[in-house]
């Protein structure tokens, strides 16, 4: 099992990125991408790995402790961009100087707790992974310049949650735990 702390915008935002997205599944070659679940989108903030059970409450306790130091957020879903020719994704704008520190105390709660992939990115570049090309040099040209125009409406981030991958690709997310930003009462899942 893989762990990953993120952030989850609200069904607002998901259901207008959701209605951008859909022009994009009409052009040709949709079906060398796979695209990723709704159910699945998220902000990833830092990425663990495979967390022993042992060092979960240390992990659990990391990412609370940084959530309630992290003041409110604002962010939108904005824009689009690739890595590489195979992942296409939503952009995020807002308050992305704040967002760029949640994301670094997040790895470093995960490297606190002696999680392995705890390591901070070395330019975090926050985004919502729409799709993946089947193909190592796959066209994603024509989507981009169709998202690129995207803005979303504003809204207040958090929390942060812990969530876990199983090694099945096909299985999906499962949220562990989430903590508010701000120190505001813990809604644990």
């Amino acid at each position: 099992m893989r762990f990953f702390a993120a952030l989850l915008p609200p069904a607002e935002a998901l259901d207008e990125l959701g209605l951008a997205a859909v022009p994009l599944r009409a052009l040709p070659g949709d079906e060398r991408l796979r695209w990723v679940a709704r159910p699945d989108w998220h902000i990833t903030l830092a990425f663990f790995g495979a967390v022993e059970p042992d060092q979960l409450p240390a992990l659990r306790a990391g990412l609370a402790e940084v959530a309630g130091n992290t003041p409110p957020l604002t962010l939108r879903l904005a824009g689009a961009g690739a890595f590489g020719r195979r992942h296409l994704w939503a952009g995020v704008a807002g308050d992305l100087a704040p967002l760029g520190r949640l994301a670094a105390a997040s790895a470093a709660a995960g490297q606190a707790a002696g999680a392995p992939g705890g390591t901070p990115h070395d330019a975090y570049r926050p985004h919502l992974t729409l799709a993946r090309h089947r193909d190592r040099n796959g066209d994603l040209d024509s989507r981009l310049a169709l998202l690129s125009g995207f803005r979303g409406s504003p809204w207040p981030a958090g929390p942060v949650v812990l969530m876990s991958a199983d090694d099945d690709p096909g299985a999906g997310y499962t949220t562990e735990a989430g903590w508010p930003l701000g120190g505001a009462a813990a809604g644990h899942h």
